[in-house]
C-alpha cells in the first residue's frame, strides 16, 4: 500500500471528482446508449440477442420458472439456507423498525398542527438488479428485497445475468425467494437496466431501478433517470479504517482486505495516529492476501491503497469525511465517542466486534450504500427507499384567511397574478357570505 506522511498531502490525495466524471462521454457510454436504443425498440428480441452475445447464454426463456427455484434449494447445503434466512430475519427486523418510527415522526408532525401532514405510499413496482460475473451474490438480493418488501412495495422484478448455461446461480435465486420476489429475470447489464425502464413484452416497466453493477449498469442507470427513479451510481467497494495504537494490526488488514476483493478498482485506506501500526498492518497485508482465492484481484486493489500517518484523531475523522467512503470501520479506543463526528459515510462500523462483513451479511441495514464520494449529499438504501411522500394541505377557513395575505403579497412580488386572484376571489367569496349572513363554520 502507498504510505503518505501528512495531513496536508493527504487532504490533497483524499479530495476527489466524483467517479462517474471520468465517462461523461467514454466509449463505455455510447455503448450503453446503443443497448438502451435497441432494447427499447426491440424489447425482448433485443435482450435475448444480448444475452447470447455478451453472456454466451442461449434462452429459450427469459423469467425464471418456480421449477427452477425449487431446484435451486436442492443444490446449496441446508447451512446455507439457514444462514440466508438468519439474514434475512435481521434484515426485516432492521427496517420494520425504521418504518415504524418514520409512521410516527409523520403522524407527530400532523398532530403538531391539525391541518398540514403527510402521506406515506409504497412505490407500484421495483427493479432489483443483482449483479453476477466473477462472484454471486445472494446477500444483494436480500439487502435490496426485504426493505422493498417491508416498505408494501407491489411487485418486486428482480434481473440478475445468467450464466452460459442459461442458469442463474442458486444461492441468488433461493435468497430472492427468501425475500419474497415472486418475478426473476435472467437478464443483465445495461440491457436489464433497459428493459427494466421501458418495459419488454416479458419484462414489465417499474418505478424504481435498484442494485450496484459493473460499470455498463451503472451508466446504464444514469441514463434512464427521469423515465425511473434510481436508488444512485454504485461504484467499486471503498473501506476506510481509522485505527490507533490500540487496534489489532491483523483484523485491520483482514477488513481491508475483505473490501479489496471486490472489485480490482476498489479503494482500501486506514487513516492511523501509529506509524507501529501502519507497519504491521502492511505486513499482515502480504501475509494474509496469499490466502485468497481472489487474490490477484484484490492485490491490485491493496497496491493502490493508501495508509496516512496523522497527528490525531481529529485529523483522521477529517480525512473520513473528505473522502466520504461506503464503509468507515472505527478502530480505536472509545469508538463510540467519535460517531457524532462523522458526517459522511455510508455505514460506520464501531470497535472491533463490529466488523464490515457482518454489515456486508447479517446485521440488519442494507449494504447497498453510497460510493465514489455520493455519501456527502446520498443515503443507504432502506425501507424509505421504497416509499413515496404526499404532503396534505386541509386548510379550513380561519387557516386559510390568516395565511392569504401573506401568499397574495408573495404571488404580486413574483408577478403572477394569477396566484394572488386564486387567493382574493375566495376571500371576497367569505365576505359576501359573512355580509349575507352566511354559516362560516365549514371546518376541515
Amino acid at each position: 500500500m502507498i504510505k503518505v506522511e501528512g495531513f496536508d498531502k493527504a487532504k490533497g490525495l483524499l479530495s476527489r471528482k466524483s467517479y462517474w466524471e471520468s465517462f461523461t462521454s467514454s466509449a463505455e457510454e455510447e455503448v450503453v446508449g446503443r443497448i438502451i436504443a435497441d432494447v427499447r425498440n426491440r424489447g425482448d428480441e433485443a435482450i435475448f440477442n444480448y444475452t447470447r452475445k455478451l453472456d454466451g447464454a442461449e434462452l429459450s426463456s427469459l423469467e425464471v420458472s418456480k421449477n427452477e427455484i425449487l431446484s435451486a434449494y436442492n443444490a446449496i447445503d441446508k447451512e446455507l439456507i439457514s444462514a440466508l434466512e438468519l439474514a434475512a430475519g435481521k434484515i426485516h427486523d432492521f427496517h420494520s423498525a425504521l418504518q415504524h418510527n418514520i409512521t410516527s415522526m409523520v403522524k407527530q408532525s400532523c398532530m403538531s398542527d391539525k391541518y398540514l401532514g403527510q402521506q406515506i405510499h409504497p412505490l407500484d413496482r421495483v427493479g432489483l438488479y443483482v449483479p453476477g460475473g466473477t462472484a454471486t451474490y445472494p446477500s444483494t438480493a436480500l439487502m435490496m428485497a426485504i426493505p422493498a418488501r417491508v416498505a408494501g412495495v407491489g411487485e418486486i422484478i428482480m434481473t440478475s445475468p445468467p450464466a452460459k448455461d442459461g442458469k442463474m446461480p442458486a444461492a441468488t435465486l433461493v435468497a430472492a425467494d427468501i425475500a419474497g420476489v415472486r418475478r426473476i429475470f435472467k437478464v443483465g447489464g445495461a440491457q436489464a437496466i433497459a428493459a427494466l425502464a421501458f418495459g419488454t413484452q416479458s419484462i414489465p416497466k417499474v418505478d424504481k431501478i435498484c442494485g450496484p453493477g459493473n460499470i455498463f449498469v451503472t451508466l446504464a442507470k444514469k441514463r434512464v433517470y427521469g423515465v425511473v427513479a434510481i436508488d444512485g451510481l454504485e461504484g467499486p467497494s471503498e473501506a476506510v479504517i481509522i485505527a490507533d495504537n490500540t487496534a489489532n494490526p491483523a483484523l485491520c488488514a483482514a477488513d481491508l482486505l475483505a473490501q479489496a476483493e471486490h472489485d480490482p478498482s476498489a479503494s482500501v485506506i486506514l487513516l492511523t495516529t501509529s506509524a507501529g501500526l501502519a507497519n504491521q498492518v502492511d505486513k499482515e497485508i502480504a501475509k494474509q492476501l496469499t490466502r485468497l482465492k481472489r487474490r490477484s484481484i484484490a492485490a491490485q486493489a491493496v497496491n493502490a491503497g493508501m495508509i496516512v500517518l496523522v497527528d490525531h484523531v481529529d485529523q483522521a475523522v477529517e480525512l473520513a469525511n473528505l473522502f466520504a467512503p461506503e464503509h468507515l470501520s472505527l478502530m480505536v479506543s472509545q469508538a463510540s465517542s467519535l460517531i457524532d463526528k462523522i458526517h459522511n459515510a455510508g455505514c460506520i462500523f464501531v470497535g472491533e466486534n463490529s466488523p464490515i462483513v457482518l454489515g456486508d451479511y447479517v446485521a440488519g441495514p442494507s449494504h447497498v450504500l453510497p460510493t465514489g464520494g455520493s455519501a456527502r449529499f446520498s443515503s443507504p438504501l432502506s425501507v424509505t427507499s421504497f416509499l413515496k411522500f404526499s404532503n396534505i394541505v386541509a386548510l379550513d377557513r380561519t387557516a386559510m384567511q390568516e395565511l392569504s395575505q401573506a401568499a397574495i403579497a408573495i404571488a404580486k412580488a413574483e408577478g403572477l397574478d394569477g396566484h394572488a386572484l386564486a387567493v382574493e376571489k375566495r376571500l371576497s367569496q367569505l365576505l359576501h357570505h359573512c355580509e349575507s349572513g352566511a354559516d362560516q363554520s365549514h371546518a376541515i
